[in-house]
């Protein structure tokens, strides 16, 4: 039980980015490949929730926390959508890999949906 996720580790950025980027592809595979747009904006919205939770069992902090929450959960976002794939130069061309082109399709589960 100590390997799997906690409140604790839900609380961390490392966390919260791990829980986004898994819960955007597993809604996402079960959506299908019309969902591929969708995920930017799934994985926005669990980013912002899980940062609004977190925000909301800080009782030591004032009113300010659900501004800093907000700013919180884009961090989240960026960290389960990888910053330096958010411009369009950064990214590299896709192409198939040794596998894909085996196979003769795109994996089903974990994708590009930048």
């Amino acid at each position: 039980m100590n390997d799997l996720f906690t409140w604790a580790a839900l609380g961390s950025l490392t966390g919260a980015s791990a829980a986004t980027l898994l819960a955007t592809n597993v809604i996402g595979g079960l959506i299908g490949p019309s969902g591929d747009k969708a995920r930017k904006w799934i994985a926005l919205g669990f980013a912002l929730l899980l940062s609004y939770l977190t925000a909301a069992f800080a009782t030591d902090a004032g009113p300010e926390k659900w501004v800093i929450a907000f700013f919180n959960g884009l961090v989240i976002f960026s960290a389960a959508l990888g910053v330096n794939q958010l411009p369009p130069g950064n990214r590299q061309a896709t192409q198939a890999s040794p596998t894909q082109l085996a196979q003769g399709h795109e994996p089903r589960f974990v994708r590009s949906w930048v």
